[in-house]
């Protein structure tokens, strides 16, 4: 990979830690621990999420937020990281998780791990975190001030 083409793929990641930590950033507790959070609420975000990225820091994820609730379905196509997928509803009840979903090199054959239930924002961390913080169902996600999120 040439240093440009470093660059463009790093430079967003780059800006939006910044401006993060210039606005004291966003963030989310879940189960008694405090996560910086990137938010992904509109389709291209979403669509890139945490793609070609080769680490997650600890005690950060990325949020992503829907316009409705509804079945939701991730993949870790262009995933390097083993990643906990949790799927939360309107309330911002935990409904259904998906543990330790391993990275996925194989394009659009990469496999689909859905919500099972309605959901409206997700919430991808690093792997093992839910089962650190003995997640079950029903934990209530609390988001920061920063993250505008309508009920």
């Amino acid at each position: 990979m040439t240093r440009n083409r470093t660059f463009r793929t790093l430079a967003p990641a780059l800006l939006l830690a910044l401006s993060a930590c210039a606005s004291g950033g966003n963030w989310v507790e879940l189960g008694g621990q405090r996560y910086t959070v990137e938010v992904a609420d509109d389709d291209d975000e979403r669509a890139q999420g945490l793609m070609f990225r080769d680490a997650l820091p600890a005690g950060h994820g990325m949020l992503f937020i829907h316009e409705q609730e509804g079945p939701q379905s991730y993949w870790m196509k262009n995933t390097r990281i083993p990643l906990d997928i949790l799927y939360f509803d309107n309330a911002r009840r935990l409904v259904s998780q998906q543990r330790g979903v391993p990275p996925c090199t194989l394009g659009d054959a990469c496999p689909t791990y859905p919500s099972g239930a309605p959901a409206r924002y997700v919430l991808e961390l690093n792997a093992g975190e839910a089962a650190r913080l003995g997640l079950a169902d029903g934990a209530v996600i609390t988001f920061g001030p920063g993250i505008a999120a309508p009920r």
